[in-house]
């Protein structure tokens, strides 16, 4: 698998799941969860989908990692 970023839309998510991702967080500077972040930046890594933005409190980098739910 590649180590490079490829590029996804966060913006084509339905809006109430961009809230979601947008305030359900966890700070590794702050150590606080649900902070919130601005400027998410989707991709995929590895295989693995990732959103990264800024912590709304300190200005860090925030990254979560999206994981598939089987039903």
């Amino acid at each position: 698998m590649s180590d490079t970023r490829i590029p996804r839309d966060f913006y084509q998510r339905p809006a109430d799941e961009q809230q979601e991702f947008l305030e359900n967080t966890w700070c590794n500077h702050c150590q606080q969860v649900d902070l919130g972040m601005d400027n998410p930046e989707e991709y995929e890594l590895k295989g693995r989908v990732y959103i990264e933005g800024r912590c709304l409190a300190c200005g860090a980098t925030v990254t979560t990692e999206l994981v598939e739910e089987d039903d």
